[in-house]
């Protein structure tokens, strides 16, 4: 009795202790399910509509299988032809390895497999050549499977995983390459094609081996008429229905912006904001417009809805075939030429130095060694500030900038999110070239100053995602609602384009508020604009930067941008958000925007022309050069350079190094100057 005791315990004990170490090796090493997480990633639309998809880092197409989103009949079928007993064994069918078996031995070679939709899960997670051993692993595999995952989760995996021929994986890619459609409305030939791939994937692909796709698609419809899942009739029409010849192209909308959305580690479906049917249009549209060209030229656009931020359709190039049509070139910094002059104005009518009707000055001026000039060489005395913005004009941009300050209107566009990307120098301090595009910007950066613009001046961010959270409760604001408002009537009474009539003598059309921009050389096209609730940029030039001759924005973006509102205007619900009359009422402004300045030049005391200075002592204290007369804050320069000041007095204190003649140079506030030539001598 007492042996009796003893041997049950120790079998007892080594029933756990085998029981202990299979737990532990399942513990210690578990299946390895990650794989099925490394899917393509796939960009949908708001709407849920495909955009664009990318292959794995392997190379491969492999998406989700989602079983509310796949036939279930073909589901029943795969069932009954691959593994019947599926939901009611634990991995393992005891009844098909038996028969297996039999099979095996009665014939002298294995007949038939054993292996279930679980078993073939395990092996697609981690393939091993067929050999009795690996069909043990694949058991063992199995057992973890399905004690750690449901019925449907496995038959998802499986379905992820399965093979389909070339870089094809996973029951969605595979309808989607073959038959250009979702798993959830396959026909009965499509099906039992599907069901025979994964058995042989590369012996029965449809468009490389047709006769042994068509044999194997056979087979399957003749097993599922025996099962009783189909009937004769339907098999039979099944079995004669045409064979996909060749691989469909996958959707490829919004490359740009699906390439931005999954560049970094983001889910396997990303939901964007973008709308197809727009973005599809833009793409087409662009396209179309650049064919007028015949210099390599391509264009970029972004629409933006102003409500939300969200971009509506992004269109980085012309065409992924375009010259440098891979590049998103409304990421790409370019000089915005005159894009920028809308908000140099609108902080000067938040200074209270100007407003519409502030008559300002068109005359040549130079701001130290700057001399802006305007785009046709030509000066127009006094102008209205609402005259000087619709026009584009240059020197009175430059009168304004310098009013506001450079330095406090780039920190105002830092503050708005907006980098401005200057060249790389000692004097690294934002000059007033920016009022003429002496900074690079970004279609997407002058898409928030113009979204902005177009709701009462309040910045916000972007939104690229349908789900994204909104922007914070409170947001930055560029300049006042009232500010924003004039700014916009002054830019939608510009003149109208050639060939177009004004908004305001066509019913029901969208008022636009729009600036274009032309930088240096004529590289770069600008047109920015908002109306309808809606922000469009689009730029025109070429990829790499080159000089085109004669294109304006005026010329060559803003029918772009006009034809975009267009488009927008039929595919979306727009609204009025442009006020005309905004300038009507009376507001609190300089009438003119700077005092008049005299017309008489400064007179140089010291150094006089023609006289001879002695260096002397001078050499290291230097000379204080003075100036009468003209306007005031005197710049001055020697042979070109400028003197500096002095910290010390004040003043600009002259310290040649060596004899010699020296052309000294006084420039006052206005622009004039005088000049004298002297000699210095050492003694």
């Amino acid at each position: 009795m007492i042996r009796l005791e003893s041997i049950t315990i120790k079998v007892g004990v080594t029933v756990l202790a085998v029981l202990g170490s299979i737990v532990t090796l399942d513990l210690v090493l578990p299946p390895p399910v990650d794989k099925a997480r490394e899917l393509s990633p796939l960009v949908i639309d708001r709407n849920g509509e495909w955009l664009h998809g990318f292959t794995t880092e392997e190379g491969r197409w492999r998406f989700a299988a989602d079983l509310e989103n796949i036939d279930p009949v073909f589901v029943e079928r795969l069932i009954a032809i691959e593994d019947k007993r599926y939901y009611t064994h634990w991995g393992v069918d005891p009844l098909a390895v038996v028969r297996a078996g039999v099979s095996a031995v009665m014939s002298g070679r294995i007949v038939s497999g054993a292996s279930t939709i679980t078993m073939q899960t395990a092996r697609l997670l981690e393939p091993r050549p067929r050999t009795y051993g690996s069909k043990a692993i694949e058991m063992l595999r199995a057992f973890q499977l399905e004690r750690r995952l449901s019925k449907t989760e496995i038959l998802e995996l499986y379905l992820t995983l399965a093979p389909y021929g070339g870089n094809i994986e996973g029951v969605r890619a595979a309808s989607r390459l073959y038959f250009d459609k979702e798993p959830a409305r396959l026909t009965d030939a499509e099906q039992a094609l599907l069901i025979a791939l994964p058995q042989a994937p590369e012996a029965r692909r449809p468009d490389l081996r047709s006769e042994a796709a068509k044999s194997a698609r056979r087979l399957v419809l003749t097993k599922l008429v025996d099962a009783g899942a189909l009937s004769d009739k339907l098999a039979g029409e099944a079995a004669e229905a045409r064979l996909p010849a060749h691989r469909h192209d996958l959707p490829r909308h919004a490359y740009h912006a699906a390439y931005q959305l999954t560049r970094n580690e983001k889910p396997s479906v990303v939901r964007s904001s973008i709308s197809r049917e727009l973005q599809n249009r833009a793409e087409a549209l662009l396209g179309q417009y650049v064919k007028q060209f015949d210099d390599d030229a391509t264009a970029s656009m972004i629409i933006v809805e102003n409500e939300t931020r969200k971009v509506r359709a992004l269109v980085g190039s012309s065409g992924l075939k375009a010259q440098g049509g891979w590049i998103d070139l409304t990421a790409a910094a370019r000089s915005p030429g005159s894009a920028l002059k809308p908000f140099i104005y609108g902080l000067a009518f938040e200074d209270g130095y100007a407003s519409a009707e502030t008559v300002i000055e068109d005359m040549p001026r130079a701001f130290g060694d700057y001399a802006p000039e305007n785009f046709d060489r030509g000066f127009r005395g006094e102008v209205k500030v609402r005259e000087a913005l619709q026009h584009s004009l240059n020197v009175p941009a430059v009168r304004a900038l310098n009013r506001v300050g450079a330095s406090r209107f780039a920190a105002l566009l830092k503050t708005a999110g907006v980098r401005l990307r200057t060249p790389e120098r000692a004097d690294s301090k934002p000059g007033l070239a920016l009022a003429l595009g002496g900074a690079g910007i970004t279609a997407q950066e002058l898409a928030v100053l113009y979204a902005a613009l177009g709701s009462g001046g309040e910045v916000k961010p972007l939104r690229w995602t349908e789900d994204e959270a909104a922007e914070p409760e409170h947001a930055y604001h560029l300049f006042s609602e009232e500010t924003a408002t004039r700014i916009s009537a002054i830019l939608a009474g510009a003149p109208s384009l050639k060939g177009r009539a004004p908004a305001s003598l066509t019913q029901n059309a969208t008022e636009i508020a729009f600036k274009t921009g032309t930088s240096y050389g004529f590289r770069d096209a600008w047109a920015a604009g908002h109306g309808g609730g809606y922000t469009v940029v689009v730029w025109v030039g070429r990829a790499d930067g080159a000089p085109r001759p004669g294109h304006t924005g005026r010329k060559t973006a803003a029918p772009l941008l006009f034809d975009a509102f267009d488009l927008i205007e039929r595919e979306e619900d727009t609204q009025d958000n442009i006020d005309e009359n905004a300038d009507d009422a009376p507001v609190l402004a300089l009438a003119r925007f700077e005092k008049p300045v005299t017309e008489t030049p400064p007179q140089i005391i010291f150094p006089r022309n023609g006289v001879e200075v002695y260096l002397g002592s001078a050499a290291s204290r230097g000379f204080s050069l003075a100036a009468r007369g003209g306007a005031s804050d005197y710049r001055w320069y020697v042979n070109g350079e400028p003197v500096a000041i002095e910290e010390t007095s004040g003043r600009h204190v002259w310290k040649p190094q060596r004899a010699g003649f020296y052309d000294v140079v006084v420039v006052d506030e206005a622009g004039l100057s005088a000049r004298s030539k002297v000699r210095v001598v050492s003694g």
